[in-house]
């Protein structure tokens, strides 16, 4: 029979709801019985005890809120009797060991992947394009349909062909076979990448965006890249060739560069880009995949559209598949740091180095101040979406979302453009927005993005895999079309954490290796947005 209430750490005087609780309801839990005071949905949160106002109210064994008013108990936590609150770090105060899992069984296992001339590897190939400034997205946009046409597969989409069915039915004809054709290329695949950004705002915009877009070359996932300059704008190529040499000194990739305003028309630009980089894609497809060990594979860490079940169930099967790479001696990467409020000082006191904290606490404090100078906080960031699901203040939602970093020590602290180079857990300020923190861990080297979420969303990326993986088994039926591994079995206790990580581990492996592919690349989900710092939460 399945529990109706789960405390997350024992010190915690919250439990949350596995299912819908009536009023009235009469729940034995922990040796005592607790009353349902109001209806509770399934994954809000029910007291424990009596709180007057102005009581501390812990979860994951840290502060998470105070109580706005008096709450009963066994009353349910909401926006109004409840708010934000969470605890003010200020210095490295302990250093907090771990217990490293047992991998043995995995030791020798291998991923197949590309192998590039700076050690890295990549779980993919691709040869990408991308504009400097926003003025070239239209170019980019031609050359996508070009390429796209003529080297890739070509399907009509399901409803491509619902629509000219309408039409033929419409005018009277019959409907035309939906055209097939084969990839050209075995060991390559072209993506591209638009942005808004390059010019106007201000220079460290387009200098912050030369550092992402340097990253972007330097992932092993990424063969070689053609790259569109217009000429004028605050992003010159000057200016990226250095954010190159800083991140990849000795790059040895191909990277073709246009600049429109020296070539003359766009049909002469046009036809030198597609001849050059069709032999440079042909090169690059000689490139095939050869057995890797777990320790090259970098994970970038996310949650998105989260549910009360998140910090539960899929963060903390995260958590523990995170400190098995680790132990392996690969390379997580948590980041979204506004939803890493509450949770600063386990995480400064996991820092192997007192810089790292300080730089750590600083990146915290710069990024809120800046938040709070533009009229909002960081209490501002849960979504209606995560409210309506039980996540009703950011330590709260922070608390479940720092769970996908498991327990391993922080080796390294990364501000936004910076490139992982230490393998273990490392932390990277981005901002809590999905695409945004997804596109910034893939600028600073994951060949692997796991991304959680409860309440569904579709977001990718166009040269890392990201693995969708859902809290809980409804979502995963109900969108099953972008949900790749369900941990709901967690919430109905029919799996552990360490059981569902061993699945993840290995569902990882299998699209690292190009055996599976996950849902969002199928989709061809290549989403890609830059962070304009400062403005975005």
């Amino acid at each position: 029979m399945q529990k109706k209430l789960i405390k997350v750490h024992p010190t915690d005087n919250v439990a949350v709801a596995l299912v819908n609780l009536k009023a009235g309801d009469v729940i034995a839990f922990e040796g005592q019985d607790i009353k349902v005071i109001s209806d509770v949905k399934a994954k809000h949160k029910i007291a424990m005890n009596d709180f007057g106002a102005g009581d501390r109210i812990m979860m994951y064994g840290v502060l998470v809120g105070k109580a706005s008013e008096a709450i009963a108990k066994g009353d349910v936590l909401t926006t109004e009797n409840v708010k934000h609150q969470s605890a003010k770090v200020t210095q490295k105060t302990d250093t907090i060991g771990w217990s490293v899992p047992n991998v043995d069984k995995w030791k020798d296992k291998t991923f197949m992947g590309y192998h590039r001339e700076d050690g890295q590897v990549g779980t993919a190939n691709v040869w990408l394009f991308f504009p400097l400034v926003f003025c070239e997205n239209r170019n980019i946009e031609l050359l996508k349909d070009i390429f796209e046409k003529e080297l890739l597969t070509q399907k009509s989409n399901n409803h491509r062909m619902l629509l000219r069915s309408l039409v033929n039915e419409d005018n009277g004809t019959t409907a035309v076979e939906p055209e097939q054709t084969t990839n050209v290329f075995d060991n390559i695949e072209v993506k591209f990448i638009t942005h808004p950004g390059g010019c106007g705002g201000i220079r460290q915009d387009s200098e912050s965006l030369a550092r992402l877009l340097a990253g972007y070359v330097k992932n092993p996932n990424v063969a070689g890249a053609t790259v569109l300059s217009l000429g004028c704008q605050n992003l010159q190529i000057d200016i990226f060739n250095k954010a190159l040499e800083a991140i990849s000194p000795n790059n040895k990739k191909p990277v073709l560069m246009y600049e429109q305003q020296q070539m003359g028309t766009v049909d002469e630009m046009l036809t030198a880009i597609i001849k050059n980089s069709f032999e440079a894609i042909k090169e690059a497809n000689k490139i095939e995949r050869q057995p890797a060990p777990l320790s090259k594979l970098k994970v970038g860490l996310e949650c998105g559209g989260s549910d009360g079940f998140s910090g539960i169930s899929a963060n903390p099967t995260l958590g523990y598949t995170s400190d098995m790479l680790v132990a392996l001696g690969g390379t997580a990467i948590l980041a979204e740091f506004p939803e890493l409020c509450g949770v600063e000082q386990e995480l400064v006191n996991r820092c192997v180095e007192e810089d790292k904290a300080n730089k750590f606490l600083s990146l915290m404090q710069a990024f809120e101040k800046s938040v709070v100078d533009a009229g909002s906080g960081f209490d501002m960031n849960p979504s209606p979406g995560n409210i309506k699901d039980g996540l009703i203040t950011d330590a709260m939602k922070s608390a479940g979302a720092a769970k996908k970093g498991g327990t391993s020590p922080v080796v390294d602290v990364l501000d936004y453009g910076e490139y992982v180079t230490n393998p273990g857990l490392n932390l990277l300020c981005t901002p809590g927005n999905d695409v945004e923190s997804t596109t910034a861990m893939v600028g600073s080297g994951a060949n692997i993005v796991l991304f959680t979420t409860g309440l569904g969303t579709p977001t990718g990326n166009p040269i890392t895999p990201v693995i969708k993986v859902s809290s809980n088994s409804e979502l995963a039926a109900k969108m099953s079309d972008i949900i790749d591994v369900d941990t709901g079995d967690v919430i109905k206790g029919e799996k552990t954490i360490e059981e569902m990580a061993e699945t993840m581990l290995q569902y990882i492996v299998d699209v690292a290796s190009g055996t599976i592919k996950s849902k969002a690349s199928i989709l061809n989900q290549d989403d890609f947005i830059p962070w304009k710092r400062g403005v975005s939460l």
